[in-house]
């Protein structure tokens, strides 16, 4: 039995257009940009500003530590002089649920929110910011929990205990309910209100974004809800534009009829081998003593490893699955697109950050090579090449984007794109993904990405480099003497012309059962 469901894209796109009420003739009518956020806390203009990054932190707590909460007691000397954090997707794991959320994300980041010194009273769905909290959705997101699957996880409970079975899937009664989980706790939801209401609530939320359009206020402390699954706003002289990317990641169909057996037998050759080593998990996690040293902590690992074989099942089994075309989020695809080039035709913008959930470049073990990656990959090639068809001032040496921020692979990683023949090429991409969840390896093939460019004329598959991993942090060592350096990232934004971001990496890293907090050098790009 299948122990998470991911929902078809079309799924995903419909049931969050519903939530925000898209394109309903009140937004028309007042010229209202629904992607549009405007961050009003006085000082959007300042040209040097810095800022945060997590990604992949709603683990909740651990019976012995609190990853995730360790990070943002680190982040809060930040919070003084940083203005807004970005959270690059996968909020509250399992599954997204609501009945998870007071655990695992609103007792975490208490300070961030008003009434925080009371958490238990807050509700997700009536979060309010005092700090601005700017998230996008990763999978586990939008992931639904099969209904006959949660009845026996929490019905077997007692049986487990009983019997010493160590592993528990970190799960409840509910699924995301397609991201209705997020949507409440984060957008402007808005389906339940009537006529009339919609009305006053698009009075009194909106303002002007430019002298043709509007956009949603972001008030810290008085309202803090995001317009859209994706959306910009400008600050320092900066966009930032902020996607959904699990409404683009489906991977690409299954190759020519002459390669496709191939293919589907390689599958299924990666299929039974993480079958196999899912069963092989499970049964030491079986064997194991909890009162044996570091028993805990050696646990967590296994229960972390189950995670990760379930994941790479889903995506192998995305792969597998029949279909003459990959289903993409054009919409959002193509309002990328045209809000990239009206940003480089506006004079008032020094630079350009995307922030999505899903890297188009990694070098983490699980990640590098899954078909979900490859698809991101792809499709963001697609955009940015006709932004640099349109925009004669990009240059090989010049990319779309200034810095592209992701999540998805448990760890920190910056790399550096080379030629890849697209307008993606000499790029820097930072994944910070590292910040409360199960942290991973990086791969044993080393640094260097590649893709074949086919066969040659000899028939010898030829390879061409596209990205190079400059700093990975992420799991090392073995059972007791395994690091697990959790990450947050600082970003320093320059007042130049043309500005710098300086990248400050920090860590908590628990080893040996204790925590040891450094940063790293900062690196600084341009």
């Amino acid at each position: 039995m299948a122990s998470i469901l991911d929902p078809p894209i079309l799924t995903k796109v419909a049931k969050m257009k519903e939530r925000v009420c898209w394109q309903h003739p009140a937004f028309l009518a007042r010229h209202i940009d629904q992607t549009r956020l405007i961050l009003e806390d006085g000082r959007s203009d300042d040209p040097a500003f810095s800022f945060l990054v997590i990604g992949d932190s709603g683990s909740g707590p651990h019976p012995d530590h609190h990853p995730q909460r360790r990070i943002a007691e680190q982040m809060l000397p930040h919070l003084q002089d940083c203005r807004f954090l970005l959270h690059t997707g996968d909020v509250v794991y399992q599954v997204g649920s609501s009945e998870q959320y007071p655990e695992n994300f609103i007792k975490p980041y208490r300070e961030w929110l008003v009434g925080g010194d009371r958490p238990e009273r807050v509700a997700f769905d009536e979060m309010l910011f005092r700090f601005p909290f700017l998230a996008v959705p990763g999978n586990h997101d939008y992931y639904n929990l099969p209904r006959l699957y949660s009845i026996l996880v929490q019905l077997t409970q007692p049986i487990r205990k009983l019997l010493g079975i160590n592993l528990n899937p970190n799960v409840g009664w509910r699924g995301s309910g397609v991201g209705d989980t997020y949507a409440r706790a984060f957008l402007d939801y808005l389906k339940a209100l009537s006529d009339d209401q919609l009305e006053a609530h698009l009075d009194r939320h909106y303002g002007l974004w430019d002298e043709n359009s509007r956009g949603l206020r972001y008030r810290p402390g008085q309202f803090t809800r995001l317009p859209n699954r994706y959306y910009t706003f400008r600050y320092g002289g900066i966009d930032f534009f902020a996607l959904d990317s699990s409404t683009f990641n489906d991977p690409a169909p299954s190759p020519q009829r002459s390669t496709k057996g191939d293919h589907r037998q390689r599958l299924a050759t990666q299929r039974a081998a993480v079958q196999r080593h899912l069963q092989q998990v499970q049964a030491e996690a079986l064997r194991l003593q909890r009162h044996a040293p570091h028993a805990q902590e050696r646990l967590d690992d296994l229960q972390a490893k189950v995670e990760q074989l379930e994941e790479m099942l889903l995506d192998i089994e995305k792969q597998s699955q029949p279909k003459p075309t990959a289903l993409v989020d054009t919409e959002q695809l193509l309002w990328l697109r045209d809000g990239l080039i009206a940003s480089w035709q506006d004079k008032a913008v020094r630079g350009r950050i995307l922030f999505f959930h899903h890297p188009p470049y990694v070098t983490e073990a699980t990640k590098w090579d899954q078909g979900q990656t490859l698809a991101i990959r792809q499709n963001l090639r697609w955009v940015l090449d006709q932004v640099a068809a349109a925009i004669p001032d990009i240059g090989p040496q010049r990319p779309p984007v200034n810095l592209v921020l992701n999540g998805h692979a448990h760890c920190f990683e910056y790399l550096k794109t080379e030629d890849t023949g697209h307008a993606d090429s000499h790029m820097n991409c930072l994944v910070c993904g590292g910040s409360g969840l199960s942290l991973r390896r990086q791969r044993p093939e080393g640094t260097m990405l590649y893709e074949s460019l086919g066969a040659d004329l000899d028939g010898q598959t030829e390879f061409k480099l596209v990205a190079k991993s400059q700093l990975y942090v992420g799991l090392t060592g073995h059972k007791v003497e395994r690091q697990r350096p959790y990450s947050f990232v600082r970003i320093d934004v320059t007042g130049d012309e043309v500005p710098q971001f300086v990248v400050t990496p920090y860590l908590s890293d628990r080893s040996h059962e204790d925590w040891e907090d450094y940063a790293l050098d900062p690196l600084v790009l341009s």
